[in-house]
């Protein structure tokens, strides 16, 4: 996408992580979704190109100078490349030598995390719908019956924000079963 008057005002017309070519391209730093200038950066051909290519160590040591840029987003995305190196010296010297507000580690680090998920006793990831068998009895609370080990449990709902449960139904209640007493079937 071409850069924004306002962009373009921004930056001076110049990559803002190089510093040194002309800038054409607007870049939204994820997870931003929005068009907003606050979560661009301004970036040429070249740099565009080299974001998504891993061998580019030395290209990246312009970051030492653009990761003083006043812009959150800039940090942001210059952050983030720079750990994708920080096993070279001169990456981590640069880590090392900045402090920035953690809104802005937490957006630079955000692309690094793994959501988590359900798994079930073994360690295989659960999905909604999913058939499962209960690897131990289970007491279910509220009613006068067991759950006896081995009761296949059909077409489980995950609850949302809670990865270590779900729920499914046996002898036509829907209960909630911890998911490390399940095994995928």
């Amino acid at each position: 996408m071409a850069v924004s008057i306002k962009l373009s005002e921004r930056c001076g017309g110049v990559c803002e992580l190089c510093n040194s070519l002309p800038a054409n391209h607007e870049y939204t730093v994820s997870p931003k979704k929005d068009d907003a200038i606050q979560n661009q950066v301004a970036l040429c051909d070249t740099c565009l190109s080299a974001i998504d290519e891993k061998d580019k160590g030395d290209y990246w040591r312009c970051l030492e100078g653009s990761i003083w840029n006043p812009e959150a987003s800039v940090q942001a995305l210059s952050y983030r490349i720079l750990q994708s190196y920080k096993e070279e010296e001169w990456a981590e010297n640069v880590i090392n030598s900045i402090e920035l507000d953690e809104d802005t580690v937490q957006w630079a680090l955000s692309i690094f995390e793994v959501a988590d998920r359900h798994k079930d006793a073994f360690g295989n990831i659960l999905e909604n719908g999913d058939n499962v068998v209960l690897t131990q009895a289970l007491n279910v609370k509220g009613t006068s019956f067991t759950a006896a080990k081995g009761t296949i449990v059909k077409r489980i709902r995950l609850v949302p924000g809670n990865t270590e449960q779900i729920e499914g139904k046996i002898n036509e209640q829907t209960i909630v079963i911890l998911a490390k007493y399940v095994k995928k079937g």
